[in-house]
């Protein structure tokens, strides 16, 4: 164990026991629950599981049940401990607010990783936390850290002017720091650890945020603080919340994630106890143990199982509780905020990328020696967070291929498999499937009424608009969950077979304005489009009472295209917002300076659109020091003659003729930003860079 000088040891030693009585409970009810439906399962089958199919389809929906029914209980004992008061062993329960509010801060990092996000934007949001932070009065304790893997040279140059600006205007030189590394080398864990190499012993702490994060000064010092006083916490992880919702999409999301989560984060913290999760943001870690234990290696294994961890959050986690060090999610810290995909493409896109990462930590699972049993199960949730999909398609194909065997074979009293002198005779049972059907759905949405009822107990339906909003909230947020459920199903599923069949994938910025276009959607959603009309189709040709059975499926399959792109509309979201519909309190009440703060730094003017950030590297005599300040001297390697000629190319021809990666190469030379704005200045009035110039010297605001 950790040594934890001046914090007694007891309250560590007594979750522990707190945690085994709480996650054996879980387990007792996960499995005598699914037992139940399996037994009702068997006999609702027509040769009560005598045949190797119902012994498939049994096995299948187990698996798929116990999963489900985990997180109904965790919303169900979220809900019994906020009726009693909340978790009285919940790690901010152990101090006082006096005690919190005398305990000295320490020096501590912001990490702002970043990849090809929208610049100001996301500048913009990390302006408003360093703004938010000044306003407690301990920014001297703090050090802001962007950390660029951007590629794209248009991308980063406006990285470093922006950065440059935002430094000059907080005042904040000697703070806030840039860097981009120059090889893009193991996603945004390897981001991390090359800052850790470079910096990390000057800080005791570091907080991560993503490019959408907002974190309220009040909420980081009182991390950095409980920090201070748990010695033994490693990663402290708070639960943001989603805003800034403005399609449809991304308004039903955070209306989900705001409201439900107040069960689901508080039955999950009070499972997980000092075992929780990293998320990879919006977290403090203590760094001095991060960097001795939370290396990551590459996968020794083949395909998706060989190579660099993508997904590297849960693997920190599960890193740093082996090495002795506790991990909590605190849900009482409050005022963290993230933003949701504003599209279901963009949730789609990012989904596929961490399916990948998900399935990776099945190696890991399995391979690593000394992890701890809940990180374990934290990486068998998160894989099957994808692959519950293939699994419910493979269900449903199993029950497709027992209906046309009922319908288009001969009864086999002797079924295979079948051991005995005496015929099976099939049965049919449909008050017990109607039964076991409403007892599954009722698994999936209780939790949500009982949100409602939680709201009305402690009285804070009014900050959703009051309770017919909030009730009428809940069924619109149902009905389009129903809807998108065979979709993703479908997209997941196909996301798992790519990634154990290793095909490659593309890394990039998030989506966070535009909508889904007609051709989009038709050509990302066709191939489910064409499966639920086949597959309603032949339902319909065996049995009308199976085609009825597969509307729920087929429908919202048939219907994926315009559903995609409704969902995508600002309009819808709009219209919902003016009635108080999918309404979260950071909507309803009056925001806090941190929100207002981001919102109106991201709303200012962003500068010159008239050239693009190569272009003002060159020819705006400010910004062309400060980025041949940032450069190094590439002349005296083996490609000074590369360079030459790409200088040559540029002035004569102009930044179009020349690739991403050599427009790249030049802006990183020193010589060659310079010789390009000498060169540019001297160009005829008609020339690439003339015509640069003409533009730049019209009244379109400040470069």
């Amino acid at each position: 164990m950790v040594k934890t000088s001046g914090v007694t040891d007891a309250p560590r030693h007594r979750w522990r026991g707190v945690a085994f009585f709480r996650r054996s409970l879980l387990i007792l009810f996960v499995l005598g629950q699914t037992a139940v439906a399996c037994y009702y399962l068997l006999w609702v089958l027509p040769y009560h599981g005598g045949t190797w199919l119902e012994l498939g389809m049994t096995a299948l929906f187990a698996i798929l049940y116990a999963w489900i029914a985990i997180g109904f209980w965790t919303a169900v004992l979220g809900f019994v401990l906020r009726l009693i008061g909340g978790d009285r062993h919940a790690l901010l329960r152990r101090h006082s607010s006096e005690a919190l509010a005398d305990t000295p801060l320490a020096k501590t990092a912001i990490l702002l990783p970043i990849y090809h996000e929208p610049v100001h934007w996301t500048l913009s949001g990390l302006k408003a936390v360093y703004r938010d932070i000044e306003r407690t009065g301990h920014i001297e304790h703090f050090e802001f850290y962007i950390l660029s893997d951007s590629r794209d040279p248009n991308v980063w140059l406006e990285e470093q002017a922006t950065w440059h600006a935002l430094a000059r205007e907080l005042g904040a030189e000697g703070r806030l720091f840039y860097r981009r590394r120059p090889v893009n080398l193991n996603y945004k864990s390897g981001n991390v650890a090359d800052f850790l190499r470079r910096w990390g012993r000057r800080c005791k702490y570091m907080v991560v945020l993503d490019a959408d994060s907002l974190l309220s000064g009040e909420t980081v010092v009182r991390m950095v603080r409980l920090m201070e006083r748990e010695p033994g916490v490693g990663i402290l992880q708070t639960n943001p919340t989603i805003i800034n919702g403005q399609s449809l999409f991304a308004r039903l999301q955070q209306f989900a994630n705001r409201f439900y989560s107040t069960l689901f984060a508080t039955g999950l913290a009070a499972i997980q106890m000092g075992d929780a999760a990293f998320w990879g943001h919006n977290a403090i870690l203590r760094v001095e143990p991060f960097m001795k234990h939370c290396g990551l290696p590459k996968l020794p294994g083949f395909g998706i199982f060989g190579g660099p961890i993508m997904s590297h959050d849960f693997v920190e986690a599960a890193y740093m509780g082996r090495a002795g060090y506790e991990i909590w999610l605190e849900t009482g810290l409050g005022n963290s905020f993230e933003e949701s995909p504003p599209t279901l493409a963009d949730e789609l896109s990012r989904d596929n990328r961490w399916a990948k990462g998900n399935l990776q930590h099945l190696w890991v699972m399995l391979r690593e020696p000394g992890l701890r049993f809940a990180h374990r199960m934290a990486f068998l949730n998160g894989i099957m967070a994808y692959v519950a999909s293939p699994l419910w398609l493979g269900f449903l194909i199993l029950t497709t291929v027992e209906a046309a065997r009922m319908t288009l074979s001969p009864i086999e009293y002797f079924p295979e498999g079948r051991v005995g002198l005496f015929p099976l005779w099939p049965e049919w049972r449909p008050e017990w499937a109607l039964s076991l059907a409403l007892t599954t759905l009722s698994l999936l949405f209780l939790p949500k009424f009982l949100a409602i009822v939680d709201a009305v107990l402690h009285r804070y339906a009014r900050k959703y608009g009051g309770f017919l909003k909030l009730f009428a909230s809940v069924l619109l947020e149902i009905v389009i969950s129903v809807l998108l459920a065979p979709v993703r199903m479908w997209a997941h599923s196909r996301f798992v077979v790519g990634a154990l069949l290793n095909l490659s994938l593309t890394w990039a910025g998030q989506n966070r304005t535009e909508e889904t276009t007609w051709r989009e959607a038709l050509v990302t959603q066709l191939p489910g489009m064409l499966l639920g009309g086949f597959w309603s189709a032949f339902a319909w040709s065996l049995d009308p009472l199976f085609f009825l059975w597969s509307l729920p499926v087929a429908i919202p399959l048939l219907l994926a295209a315009p559903t995609a792109v409704f969902l995508s509309r600002t309009g819808p979201g709009s219209y919902l917002r003016d009635r108080g519909l999918l309404s979260i309190p950071e909507e309803l009440e009056a925001p806090l300076p941190l929100l207002e703060d981001a919102r109106r730094f991201r709303a200012a003017e962003a500068g010159d659109h008239l050239l693009s950030p190569f272009e003002q590297a060159v020819l705006v005599p400010r910004l062309n020091r400060l980025h041949q300040a940032l450069a190094r001297n590439h002349r005296r390697g083996p490609r000074r003659a590369e360079l030459e000629a790409s200088v040559h190319r540029c002035l004569n021809r102009g930044a179009e003729s020349l690739s991403s990666g050599e427009l790249s190469f030049l802006a990183r030379d020193r010589a060659s930003l310079e010789e390009l704005h000498a060169g540019a200045w001297r160009a005829p009035d008609n020339s690439y860079w003339g015509q640069c110039i003409g533009r730049k010297n019209r009244p379109q605001g400040p470069l």
